[in-house]
């Protein structure tokens, strides 16, 4: 059989694309808009779980100092708690679109990057709010006490503890994407292994620039990020070496 005849039956023209495409498009918002409902209903469970390292860090007050403050974080956390949610569905939808213009060889290439991405997205997000959050709630909290006879005292807004939790939580997550993004580069010949290791310096250079964006202004949340990027780097380079094994086995086979 032809590579070409790999193909599925779905060479439609543009208008046909497109119309698939609006109707992933609305199976997206619709799952987005039935998490959003569900995580609305369950938003002041959802924020008392995010409060936890800031409680166990010794802090056990928030404030607002807007009208509106403590209304628009509960939207915030539903918003941003259906994201989450509904990605599985958003990805199962873009995979749909997709799919069709794969060859078979190219489908199975890319399923284990679908089944990594929620996996390492979780796992970055667990390591900030596990680990990374608490330390470094523990060392901006140490400013607290008295200074020349003046006491000082942490008051953080619900707004701006809001900011702080997602921008942690989603930058651990897309960071512990890396592996992923550098594999798929290397699948399609973008990037090699051999360059990957050369420019290695380069990349741990990087991995703290992406960190110090990622990541709240401070040093301790900057290395947190840091370095388990850079022992991501290595990982993916072990990963892509395992890939080039097989694919060297596969040709000799062929």
């Amino acid at each position: 059989m032809a590579e070409g005849d790999e193909l599925d039956d779905s060479r439609a023209p543009l208008l046909d694309h497109l119309i698939e495409l609006r109707r992933r498009l609305i199976w997206s918002f619709l799952a987005l808009g039935a998490c959003f409902l569900v995580c609305l209903y369950f938003a002041r469970p959802i924020f008392a779980f995010l409060v936890q390292p800031l409680l166990h860090a010794g802090q056990g007050k928030l404030i607002y100092t807007d009208v509106f403050e403590a209304f628009f974080a509960q939207m915030k956390v539903a918003f941003f708690s259906a994201l989450m949610l509904s990605f599985p569905i958003v990805a199962n939808q873009i995979w749909r679109f997709v799919a069709p213009g794969l060859y078979t060889k190219e489908k199975r290439a890319l399923r284990p990057f679908l089944l990594l991405t929620p996996v390492l997205f979780l796992s970055g997000a667990a390591m900030a709010y596990y680990l990374a959050m608490p330390l470094a709630l523990h060392f901006l909290l140490g400013y607290k006490g008295d200074i020349g006879g003046v006491q000082q005292e942490a008051l953080p807004a619900i707004g701006n503890y809001l900011s702080f939790v997602t921008k942690f939580l989603f930058g651990f997550g897309v960071a512990f994407l890396l592996p992923v993004l550098l594999m798929l580069l290397e699948a399609a010949g973008i990037v090699t292994r051999l360059q990957l290791r050369k420019g290695r310096r380069y990349c741990y250079v990087a991995s703290f620039a992406v960190a110090a964006v990622l990541s709240p202004p401070d040093a301790v949340s900057m290395m947190l990020l840091a370095v388990p990027l850079c022992l991501l780097f290595e990982l993916a380079l072990i990963l892509i070496w395992f890939t080039e094994r097989k694919r060297a086995r596969e040709a000799t086979a062929a």
